[in-house]
């Protein structure tokens, strides 16, 4: 005779297996959501050859878009960050556009020139600032990091610009 997790003789089994998996459950989306991330230290390598480090912006809220010229949403979102940076840049927002290493630099410095980008553009050449990122692949991949350093949201693909634009607000203005 076999028992079954329901029989008779165990009642307390299934609700038991029930609440196990709810708080493993729980405890996975409180270190996902409530532990915060701390953004890597990196150095990005703009086109005109300034180096800016992570420390250099700490303080301050930055967002970092991982684009490549030759990913259509990544052009299609361009204009919407560009809008983005200049409505929040005198609250004090940094940007930093990072340039897919697979992206050859005379059309990443060709498409910065041609659209006036406003921000920061970094050439990740060797890829090691995506890797540092958690090895971004896909774009456009935006971080938004608080002032204290902490990665507060990623967006994989176009975010909703209203989401995103409460979420700086939000950032930039917290003390």
């Amino acid at each position: 005779m076999t028992a079954t997790p329901a029989s008779p003789s165990r009642p307390w089994l299934k609700p038991a297996i029930v609440a196990a998996v709810l708080l493993a459950g729980l405890g996975f989306a409180y270190f996902t959501f409530a532990t915060k991330v701390k953004a890597p230290e990196v150095t990005f390598i703009t086109l005109d050859g300034n180096k800016v480090s992570s420390a250099s912006l700490r303080g301050k809220v930055v967002m970092v878009n991982f684009w490549a010229t030759s990913c259509t949403t990544c052009v299609k979102e361009m204009p919407q960050m560009v809008e983005t940076y200049n409505k929040f840049k005198g609250s004090g927002l940094e940007f930093v556009a990072v340039a897919m290493k697979y992206d050859p630099p005379n059309y990443v410095l060709n498409y910065t020139q041609t659209r006036q980008l406003p921000f920061k553009v970094a050439l990740d050449s060797n890829g090691e600032i995506a890797k540092a990122f958690g090895d971004v692949a896909l774009t456009p991949t935006t971080f938004v990091i608080g002032k204290d350093g902490e990665i507060l949201k990623r967006y994989v693909g176009e975010p909703e610009f209203g989401e995103l634009h409460r979420l700086l607000q939000k950032a930039l203005t917290a003390g």
